[in-house]
């Protein structure tokens, strides 16, 4: 780490600390185990920085609470995206913890430094920079909270699509030890401790374990790794002082994963071109020669949230925290094992941040202002070897994008009367983006960094320092109708932005002499390299409401927006100096619009039915969204062409939808649980460049799930199916083959298979979701 993030850190835990020592604190109420049997308008989030019920927010928000998840079998975050309307949530392309998300249509799947996600994932109020170890393991969990839409003013940074907020478990007052185990297909074996004890009235300490595995999938036929497979320590520490009635509350949260995951590899959708290489009956199968650097993935983490009451109507809030995360990744992108197109890989990432915010409650007004510092740093390293094209060739590139951003906001609610209500809000964001690219040749081998013998020859591609400043006013207003407690009328506009940046894989000798003197200037690479900020602006109604005495949740949310200044990242096979290559391509694509509709409810069927106490409920979540580019300017042989026409919005399904039937009913002392999921999801394009080979048609997923609960939940026994019916289907790929510039087809060869564009062999491979598993869990408490 930097001195000066060193430096940084030690001056903001002081400030947080010394700002609230001597000022009494009000305990963050947090829910506890809202269930799916419990009516949806009681439960509590936090969707804007406040408790308040789900009907009352005029905010489209899912809430799951931790014992649904778990009775459910979720294993991770990305089970969500299922059962929520127009979201999309998975492992990125040949990685097993990298998240992809997309909300809305808004979101990137590019895990490299210099782009940045479009939907914040935040784990405890702490924002994570990366998407690098975001696909968060459920475990310890009390609730997750997924936002739809611009979140801007409160949550700020890249919320541009939304935001996935994971809550962990407040410690109990008195002692807890909980174990679980779970053991499953698959060679599926799963161990979660977690425990806490009081010491004294004010403070609780406390902690989870977790032990996370499973065999592969399917085999890399070429190294003999498992594929597909689970290898995770996972661990979270928890120290908290005050808080149930008392005036102060303190959170400090320690958390760590290490992933040793064998590498994913890909599925070839075509044979190999050049050795004939038939394609595998497998879909989890591989045949990918890359195993060095080995695949691995370390993520941690410290936080500390104080929560300070200064008067009845007046709170203050610190939230300080430190990440950090490595990884490394083999990709062997064509998925065979000759030496080519393969692209080990290095992501170093590091944050710290700083939020403050002061909360006001009195009256008719509620609302906050806030303060939010973050210092993060990205640094990403990987070889580009392209030894069939060119014997011994590798494309070595360096890219450390480091970003400083400060932000104020606020956000304030004003009851006009007990009806009527009127919230409005801003944040102004600085972002400062610095940038050192290096792009550099070697022959004979990879470069040194991956423990090639390659002598670097030419000069280098790219050798680029540079900076750039974003500045944004992002505005948020909504009005509320509740002609009773229960019902909720809203309207709102919301502006979402996320800054521009500099390509990581770009070419700066490619860049073009815009004066025309002959000289490539710094200002025109740094030109040729950057990319402008995007925007949304979202327009959404909305209504949500309880009937029946709480027997039936409804919400419903209509929205339209418009995208602007669309950031599109991608790479391409080129020439670099005359040398068959690969080259960054980033731009600001132009203009798409967005309008939808979403719908979700819980309606309990019937109570007291075949035995006294039971209960039958029906959960729904439908989505609908018309995504399309209103403009896309491509370069087409050097002259700016718009393809909108020709051009889709990625892992944006038009139609997500899902039903949960549960039926619960007392069984001697204890209760049982019998719940069933069916979700379907529309044609998913996986690039804005329409491909029949990787992109998804339209599926359906089927779980269930059997859980006994015994007297006084001392333990459970449960029994999952995951995707029952074995659906295969593609989440992500890669592709590397020629297609008409403007209309996207794919350009076929003489043996009637697409042309290679990258290396020899032709690389069109894809990634799959989870076959079929089925577990047994249990739990037990003391």
């Amino acid at each position: 780490m930097k001195a000066h993030h060193s430096i940084r850190a030690i001056a903001l835990a002081s400030a947080a600390w010394s700002g609230v020592a001597a000022l009494p604190a009000l305990a963050q109420q947090v829910p506890q185990g809202a269930t799916v049997e419990q009516d949806e308008g009681a439960i509590i989030v936090t969707a804007r920085r406040r408790e308040e019920t789900l009907v009352s927010v005029p905010i489209a928000v899912s809430a799951f609470s931790g014992e649904a998840l778990e009775r459910g079998g979720a294993i991770d975050i990305t089970d969500l995206a299922n059962v929520t309307p127009n979201t999309t949530l998975e492992a990125s392309r040949g990685t097993n913890s990298t998240l992809t998300a997309f909300i809305r249509g808004v979101g990137q799947q590019d895990p490299v430094s210099g782009f940045e996600q479009g939907v914040g994932i935040y784990l405890d109020d702490v924002y994570l920079n990366r998407p690098q170890g975001a696909i968060l393991d459920i475990y310890d969990v009390e609730r997750i909270e997924v936002l739809r839409g611009p979140q801007g003013t409160l949550y700020g940074r890249n919320t541009i699509g939304g935001a996935v907020k994971y809550v962990t478990k407040m410690l109990p007052q008195d002692f807890a030890l909980k174990i679980k185990g779970s053991y499953g297909t698959y060679d599926q074996a799963d161990g979660i401790i977690s425990a806490s004890a009081p010491i004294g009235d004010l403070i609780r300490v406390g902690g989870a374990f977790a032990r996370l595995s499973r065999g592969g999938f399917g085999d890399n036929l070429t190294t003999g790794d498992e594929n597909y497979n689970k290898d995770v320590w996972a661990g979270r520490a928890t120290f908290e002082m005050g808080g149930y009635g008392q005036p102060v509350l303190m959170r400090i949260t320690g958390d760590y994963t290490k992933d040793d995951s064998s590498a994913r590899g890909g599925h070839r959708l075509i044979p190999g071109q050049l050795s004939g290489a038939p394609v595998l009956d497998d879909v989890f199968d591989t045949r990918g020669g890359l195993s060095d650097p080995k695949q691995y993935v370390k993520s941690y983490g410290l936080s500390m949230n104080i929560t300070a009451e200064l008067s009845d109507a007046v709170t203050l809030r610190s939230i300080s925290a430190w990440r950090k995360d490595d990884s490394a990744s083999p990709i062997d992108f064509d998925a065979l094992p000759a030496v080519d197109v393969d692209v080990p890989a290095f992501y170093f990432n590091e944050q710290l941040s700083q939020e403050f915010q002061l909360l006001y409650d009195q009256g008719p007004l509620h609302g906050m202002v806030g303060f939010y510092y973050l210092d993060a740093k990205a640094d990403t390293a990987f070889d580009v070897r392209l030894f069939t094209t060119v014997p011994g060739l590798t494309a070595y590139t360096q890219a450390d994008v480091d970003t400083e951003t400060y932000a104020v906001f606020g956000d304030f609610t004003f009851d006009i009367s007990q009806q009527l209500s009127i919230s409005a809000g801003g944040r102004y964001t600085w972002d400062k983006r610095r940038a050192d690219i290096l792009r550099q040749n070697y022959l004979g081998g990879g470069s040194p960094l991956f423990g090639g013998a390659g002598v670097a020859f030419g000069a280098p591609g790219t050798n680029f320092n540079g900076e750039r400043e974003y500045r944004k006013f992002t505005p948020r207003v909504s009005v509320s109708y509740k002609p009773t407690p229960d019902h909720n009328l809203y309207a709102s506009y919301a502006q979402g932005f996320k800054g521009g940046g500099f390509d990581p894989r770009g070419v700066g000798v490619n860049a073009p002499d815009l004066n025309s003197d002959g000289i490539r200037q710094d200002s025109e690479i740094a030109a040729f390299l950057s990319f402008r900020p995007e925007s949304v602006d979202s327009y959404e109604v909305g209504y949500k409401g309880n009937f029946m005495d709480g027997a039936l949740y409804v919400a419903v949310a209509g929205f339209y927006a418009n995208y602007k200044d669309v950031q599109i990242p991608g790479s391409v096979a080129c020439s670099v100096g005359g040398i068959p290559s690969f080259c960054g391509v980033v731009s600001n694509a132009g203009k798409a619009r967005f309008k939808g509709l979403e719908f979700e409810s819980n309606a309990r069927l019937g109570r007291d039915m075949l035995t006294g106490g039971d209960r039958l409920n029906l959960s729904t979540a439908i989505g609908y969204i018309d995504a399309e580019y209103r403009e896309y300017i491509s370069n087409i042989g050097g002259v700016p062409t718009d393809v909108a026409a020709n051009r889709e919005v990625q892992n944006t399904p038009k139609w997500t939808a899902s039903g949960t039937l549960g039926y619960t009913a007392p069984v001697g002392a204890g209760s049982l649980y019998l719940g069933s999921t069916v979700s379907w999801r529309s044609k998913v394009y996986q690039f804005e460049i329409p491909n029949p080979y990787i992109d998804q048609k339209g599926f359906a997923l089927w779980d269930a799930s059997i859980v006994y609960t015994a007297p006084d939940d001392r333990w459970t026994l449960g029994l999952h199916g995951k995707n029952l019916l074995d659906k295969e289907y593609k989440t992500s790929g890669y592709t590397f083959v020629a297609a008409n510039a403007t209309t996207g087809a794919i350009v076929n060869n003489a043996a009637g298979f697409p042309t290679p564009t990258l290396g020899r062999e032709g690389t069109l491979t894809a990634f799959y979701g989870n076959p079929r598993q089925v577990f047994v869990t249990g739990t037990v408490k003391f």
